[in-house]
């Protein structure tokens, strides 16, 4: 594999991380609501599920899909039904105060923190067979393991430090306390946002 394909998967696999979706929207609120260091944990689970469809990508994932239409069906359902019960969450629990006595809303554990972003990621299928294109552009067959094992690693950078960014922007004083003075509408615009996420997902 040349180095100009490997910088152009890289490009590519970054551009996929930055596309608005899921993740960057369960970034966004968890850095807003339990800050920077569980925004961190939750990255790592994107991150670590990003993996998980590039290798399913890169091992026949997407030619599976193609041969069996209802598998992919089956997953974008599973995973559109997890993302509105998330936004429902989100929406039903918008009009909730703040505790004021904390600094923030109570975080969740590292652990919660990283299977809610590593859930939210497997959520969406269609990494997989986007992977699957970026893959077939730019992979030559034959590739050495090693050479594989660094693209999984850079999938896995693009997406983790990416999400990372958010979380600490979100995480940031200045932005928390415009949320708290638009709370209801902050949280049930996240939660719309995941909703419809969910629908084009079972939809497309």
């Amino acid at each position: 594999m040349t180095l100009a394909a490997f910088l152009a998967f890289a490009g590519l696999s970054l551009f996929a991380a930055i596309s608005p979706g899921p993740a960057v929207v369960m970034a966004a609120r968890t850095g807003l609501r339990e800050g920077f260091r569980t925004g961190v944990f939750l990255a790592v689970g994107i991150g670590t599920g990003a993996v998980f469809w590039a290798s399913a990508a890169l091992f026949g994932l997407g030619v599976i899909f193609a041969a069996a239409p209802a598998l992919l069906w089956a997953l974008k359902i599973t995973g559109a039904a997890y993302l509105l019960y998330l936004g429902w969450g989100m929406w039903r629990n918008a009009q909730t105060p703040l505790d004021m006595s904390q600094t923030r809303a109570l975080p969740r554990t590292p652990l919660s923190a990283f299977r809610l972003g590593l859930l939210t990621q497997l959520a969406n299928p269609k990494p997989a067979v986007m992977f699957a294109a970026i893959f077939l552009g730019t992979v030559p067959p034959q590739t050495p393991l090693w050479v594989l094992g660094a693209l999984l690693a850079v999938v896995f950078l693009n997406e983790t430090l990416w999400t990372t960014a958010v979380a600490r922007v979100f995480a940031m004083d200045r932005t928390r306390a415009r949320y708290i003075s638009l709370k209801t509408l902050i949280d049930r615009t996240f939660g719309g946002l995941l909703a419809l996420l969910g629908v084009k997902i079972a939809a497309t």
